[in-house]
C-alpha cells in the first residue's frame, strides 16, 4: 500500500513540476522520477511508448486546435509531452485497479482526462479556443478511449 501511495505522490509531484515549471529546467526533476521509477520498477518500454502516442495524440490535438499554445508550434511543448510517461508509471501500480472492468478505465479516463487538461490549462496559460465545455467534451471522448487502450498496452 505505501508503494502505491508513493507512485501517486511522485507522479503528482512530476505533474506540478511540469504543468507549473513548463519548459525550464524544473523538467529535470521530472525526468529524476522518471528515471526513478524506471530504475526501481521497470516499465521503461511503457513510458517510452507514452511518451511517443501522448506527443503524436496532443500534437495532432493541437494541430486540430483543440488547445492553443502561445507562440505556436509544430509539436506541443515539452512539458505537456513528460505528461504521458509520468502516468503510464502508474499504470501498472497506483492505477492498476482502475484496468478492469474495460468501462471502469473508459469511464475514469473521460473524467480524469478532461479534468487534467482543465486544471494544467489554468496553471500554464493554454487556451481552449472552442471554448471549455466542447473542448473538455471531445477529451471526455478521447480519453474513454485512450486510457483502457494505455492499460491495454501496460497489461502485455
Amino acid at each position: 500500500m505505501l508503494e502505491k501511495v508513493g507512485n501517486a505522490l511522485l507522479f503528482y509531484a512530476g505533474w506540478f513540476i511540469c504543468v507549473l515549471g513548463g519548459n525550464s529546467g524544473w523538467l529535470i526533476l521530472a525526468l529524476v522520477i522518471l528515471i526513478g521509477h524506471w530504475v526501481w520498477r521497470g516499465d521503461g518500454r511503457l513510458m517510452v511508448e507514452a511518451f511517443i502516442i501522448g506527443l503524436a495524440l496532443d500534437s495532432g490535438l493541437m494541430w486540430l486546435n483543440v488547445y492553443d499554445f502561445h507562440p505556436n508550434r509544430w509539436l506541443v511543448p515539452l512539458w505537456l509531452a513528460m505528461l504521458w510517461p509520468l502516468l503510464a508509471m502508474t499504470l501498472r501500480h497506483c492505477l492498476a485497479w482502475t484496468a478492469r472492468p474495460w468501462w471502469l478505465a473508459a469511464g475514469l479516463g473521460a473524467v480524469a482526462g478532461p479534468l487534467s487538461y482543465y486544471a494544467g490549462g489554468r496553471l500554464a496559460g493554454v487556451g481552449f479556443p472552442y471554448g471549455t465545455a466542447v473542448t473538455m467534451a471531445g477529451l471526455a471522448v478521447v480519453w474513454a478511449g485512450v486510457f483502457p487502450a494505455l492499460h491495454w498496452r501496460a497489461s502485455r
